[in-house]
């Protein structure tokens, strides 16, 4: 289990690190939040493998959460394993987490699940992106679930089934597509620009924006410019906004 929490506090935020197969550590602190990195202290993810990440951005705080690179099931012979990331943000804070490139291997059965409770003001810009095999491949199987909450509304409830190759390449579903880049940005609608060049934008039924972008490499999407004014938008709300690039 690994977990993060991040309380404002005067002269310098207090956080709370606690490392399990992926390791947090502390790259920036300020008085009111802090920049976290995600290093993963073994081999993952493998059959079996069960990761849980458990997130908390105080009152008034904010949290940026960097991974050091993406992270690749491996081929498990269809053994299950699962990435779980449960998400809170207490009133006025805000979470940015530009996630790697998530990639499923031939072979690979994994379920991917992220909760998000959001309190009131606060904001979260979340970026997942899934890759459907390694070179050569067509992927292994991925079930991917979103529940967003905002003071215990449902803001944006998703299931992505890609779990049977065969359904998932058909009209409708991602065709031909082996990329699916995902950006959120919940508790505010997103700047107008810059426009999906490819893809598409949703604007919730309350406040919260998504794009996404199904191209055949993760090179080709459209999401990478969308997603640095996104996370500018939410931390121009911070301290951070004036010195992150």
């Amino acid at each position: 289990m690994t977990r993060i929490g991040v309380d404002a506090a005067p002269g310098r935020a207090r956080l709370a690190l606690v490392g399990g197969a992926i390791s947090p550590r502390a790259l920036r602190v300020t008085g009111t939040g802090a920049r976290v990195g995600l290093v993963a202290t073994t081999a993952l993810l493998l059959g079996g493998d069960h990761i849980e990440i458990d997130i908390v951005v105080g009152s008034g705080a904010w949290l940026e959460v960097i991974e050091t690179a993406g992270t690749v099931a491996y081929d498990a012979h269809g053994v299950a394993s699962s990435w779980t990331v449960r998400i809170a943000v207490a009133d006025d804070g805000v979470l940015i987490w530009p996630g790697e490139p998530f990639v499923v291997s031939h072979g690979a059965n994994v379920r991917r699940e992220t909760t998000v409770d959001l309190g009131h003001n606060a904001v979260a810009c979340l970026r997942e992106t899934l890759v459907l095999g390694r070179s050569g491949e067509i992927g292994g199987a991925v079930r991917s679930t979103l529940w967003v909450r905002q003071q215990g509304r449902t803001l944006l409830r998703e299931d992505l089934d890609l779990t049977d190759p065969a359904v998932r390449s058909l009209p409708g579903i991602i065709g031909d597509a082996r990329v699916v880049d995902s950006l959120a940005l919940l508790g505010m609608i997103a700047p107008a620009e810059p426009a999906p060049v490819t893809g598409a934008r949703f604007d919730l039924d309350g406040p919260g924006s998504l794009a996404r972008c199904l191209p055949t490499t993760f090179a080709a999407s459209a999401i990478g410019p969308i997603s640095r004014a996104w996370q500018w938008a939410a931390l121009a709300q911070t301290d951070v906004s004036a010195t992150t690039s």
